[in-house]
This record gives C-alpha cells, sequence and structure tokens, in this order.
C-alpha cells in the first residue's frame, strides 16, 4: 500500500515537470535542427574529397581531410596567430577594464559621461571598428597614432601592414574593453562595504586592500570575463578581414579566416570542414575546462559563505 502511495505523486511530478517543459520543446527542436543538423553536414563533408573547380571530384577519403589538417602549415600558422590575438586581446582587455572599474566605482563629477563614453566601443559594429582603426588611427600619412608618435620618429609607420597582429589586438582591445569593465563592475558593486570598512579599520592600505579582498572577490568576475572573451574573439573574422585581409601574406590570418580562405578562395569543401570541425571541438573542449573552473569557484564561495 506505502509503495503505491510513493509511485502516484512520483507520476505526479514527473507529469508536472513535463507539462512545465513542453512549451520549450519547439525552441528545443529548432535549435537543434538550426545548428546541429549543419554540424553534421559538416562532419560528412569533412570525411571526403571535393573541391568545386575539379566537377566530381566528390569522393570518401575517411579522415585523409584530419591528417591534412594537422601538417598543414598554414592551419597551424593560423592557430598560432588565433592564440595570439586571443590571448592578446582578452588579457589588455581585462587589465584595462579592471583599471577603468576601479576609477568608475568611485564617486567624481561627470561619473555618467565618463561610462557613457567608456561603453560606446562596445556598441559600434564590428566591421565599423576595423575601419575606423585602419583609416583614422592607423594610416600611415593621415592616422591618428601616427601623428601622436611622429615626435619620436614613428609618424610614418605602416601599423597595418608592418605590424599586422599588434594592429588587430589593438582594435580588438578598444572594442571589447568596455565589456570587461561592465563585468569587473558589477563586481566591485556587489562588494560587501562591511568588509571594505573592516579592513580599513585593520590598517590595511589601498593596495593590501586590493590585492587581498578585492581581487580574490573579483576572481570569479574575471574568471567569466575571460572565457565569453576568448569564445567570442576566438572567432573574430570582419576585423581581420576588414583591416588585413589576413596578410601580409598569411601573417595576420586566424584560424575563422583561414577556413574562409580554404573554401571560398581554394573551393576545398573536404579541407575546409575539416578545419572547421577541429576548431569546433577544440573550442568546446576550452570551453567546457573553462566552465568546469569557474563552477568550482563559485562551489567554493558558496561554501565559504554557508
Amino acid at each position: 500500500m506505502s509503495t503505491l502511495n510513493t509511485a502516484a505523486p512520483t507520476r505526479a511530478a514527473r507529469s508536472g515537470d513535463w507539462a512545465r517543459r513542453a512549451p520549450l520543446l519547439p525552441a528545443l527542436i529548432f535549435t537543434v535542427l538550426l545548428t546541429q543538423l549543419p554540424f553534421l553536414a559538416t562532419i560528412w563533408y569533412s570525411l571526403g574529397s571535393w573541391n568545386l573547380l575539379r566537377p566530381g571530384s566528390q569522393q570518401f577519403n575517411g579522415l585523409a581531410n584530419y591528417v591534412a589538417v594537422f601538417t598543414d602549415t598554414q592551419f597551424l600558422k593560423a592557430a598560432l596567430n588565433t592564440v595570439v590575438i586571443t590571448a592578446g586581446c582578452v588579457l589588455v582587455s581585462m587589465a584595462l577594464g579592471i583599471g577603468f572599474a576601479l576609477l568608475l566605482d568611485r564617486k567624481f563629477l561627470g561619473r555618467g559621461v565618463v561610462r557613457t563614453m567608456l561603453i560606446t566601443p562596445f556598441l559600434i559594429l564590428p566591421v565599423a571598428t576595423a575601419l575606423l582603426w585602419k583609416t583614422t588611427m592607423l594610416d600611415p600619412v593621415f592616422g591618428l597614432v601616427g601623428f601622436a608618435l611622429s615626435p619620436f620618429g614613428l609618424g610614418e609607420v605602416d601599423w597595418a601592414t608592418q605590424f599586422p597582429v599588434a594592429s588587430i589586438v589593438a582594435a580588438l582591445v578598444w572594442q571589447w574593453t568596455p565589456f570587461m569593465m561592465l563585468l569587473v563592475l558589477a563586481g566591485l558593486q556587489s562588494q560587501g562595504h562591511d568588509v571594505l570598512e573592516a579592513g580599513q579599520v585593520d590598517g590595511a592600505g589601498a593596495w593590501q586592500m586590493f590585492s587581498f579582498v578585492t581581487l580574490p572577490h573579483l576572481r570569479r568576475y574575471i574568471e567569466l570575463g575571460v572565457l565569453l572573451g576568448s569564445i567570442y574573439v576566438v572567432n573574430t573574422f570582419d576585423t581581420i578581414y576588414m583591416m588585413t585581409q589576413g596578410g601580409p601574406g598569411t601573417a595576420s590570418a586566424n584560424l575563422p579566416f583561414t577556413i574562409y580562405q580554404r573554401a571560398f578562395l581554394g573551393f576545398d569543401i573536404g579541407q575546409s570542414a575539416a578545419m572547421g570541425v577541429v576548431v569546433v571541438i577544440g573550442t568546446i573542449i576550452v570551453a567546457m575546462l573553462a566552465l568546469r573552473l569557474i563552477f568550482r569557484t563559485f562551489l567554493s564561495s558558496q561554501e565559504q559563505k554557508s
């Protein structure tokens, strides 16, 4: 009798769960069809040899495309560029974001205007940002960077050609610093004032307060910003296309731009699909490791509070 009584609430709870989840099924099915079916098609194309310039060249060749990808010097160079661009952009923009957030966490005259001006770069389209940096900032003749550095003998440097990776990183840092700043500012404003007051009463200086109180509190916000920034920056295409087009040669081409070149300029569908699958799998692995680290940080912070 007791078994029947416990089975009935269990079935009722399950039916209630399905009733709550049923409205989400259309969106879930649409998402699966929109994302997973193209990915499965990409996997299928990656297992074959198919070049659009050679009609009738489509044939199954197993994992040969993946072997070619990992021995392709252009792909390996693009992978290195992707790591350099992503790490440079995320680390520099996070450092600047922390500095600006500490500035905006204080009360001063015109703080609202300064906050709006600092957020503005993140609201500009990436294509417009790339054109702005290519023509207005880094132009060797009329650029503002050359004008500012002309007293040091660097006024006529063609930055986008001679230092393409650094130019791309500078444009991306300008675009992503406001995002990091907003995340860190949210973390600063969630910090308890009683902790800060207790540290000041104990005689801690400004640097000690930041190092031992504020920075540990901001750790999860910094990790979240690094994770989200890395996921978005690693997919950068428009900035590279508009500023350098992967050049000179392939000096500034990252993985998305290399895949674009192989698919739409070389018309090699098989190898470009294999490159795309490798990049997706690598991104998923890195994101899972980073998410596990962030969840561990949140759990430890909750245990400390309890």
